[in-house]
């Protein structure tokens, strides 16, 4: 017979699934209005940006599913939704990583987008709270899933901010490169932070 959780362990399922609620519509607004931004402003880096919250969005739906009705007490579900999660970072990680090179080979510029930065700096606001938020959650609930989305949102975060060194970089200095040399650092770490959570590492 399997032991009820906590009434704790249940109020931090519902948080993390309201989370995940937030992040899915806060993705779909990110990624529609970034593409919009990247494709006015002929901006690869944007664009790229933008797509990636695809895949991020992904992520978010996998734990509301985790979450949602019998599922929030399946550990089954559990090990599932993190091999889901684990994918969703091996999707993401081309995104950035394919866009970095080609940006580096062609010597690509981000072009300046009002818009475009709105949206980034909107981004390194939020997605750290709420990666940080699930993470912590993540451990309570001993869901690698979750933290694995959580650890998402921070890479979000992370190329955002090289967007965003990347314009300034190439408006105040010319460095039009650390945009792509970023990116594919985030790449790397993007593989790494899959091969966790395939192993069930991330809610450690």
């Amino acid at each position: 017979m399997t032991t009820a959780p906590p009434r704790s362990w249940i109020k931090d399922a519902r948080t993390v699934r309201l989370l995940s609620w937030f992040s899915l519509i806060w993705m779909v607004l990110e990624g529609a209005l970034g593409l919009v931004a990247g494709g006015t402003a002929g901006s690869v880096s944007l664009i790229g940006w933008a797509l990636s919250s695809a895949v991020e969005g992904l992520a978010s739906i996998i734990v509301i599913w985790r979450f949602t009705g019998s599922r929030t007490l399946s550990e089954t579900a559990e090990g599932r939704a993190q091999k889901a999660v684990a994918v969703s970072f091996w999707l993401l990680a081309p995104y950035i990583g394919i866009q970095s090179l080609i940006d580096l080979a062609t010597g690509h510029r981000a072009e300046n987008s009002v818009l475009g930065i709105v949206l980034t700096a909107a981004s390194l606001v939020i997605m750290p709270v709420l990666g940080v938020a699930k993470q912590r959650l993540g451990a309570r609930l001993n869901s690698g899933a979750t933290a694995g989305e959580g650890t998402q949102n921070l890479l979000c975060a992370a190329t955002a901010a090289a967007v965003l060194i990347g314009l300034a970089g190439n408006a105040l200095f010319g460095a039009w490169w650390l945009d792509p040399v970023i990116g594919l650092i985030i790449a790397a770490v993007a593989v790494k932070e899959g091969r966790e959570a395939w192993k069930g590492e991330d809610c450690c």
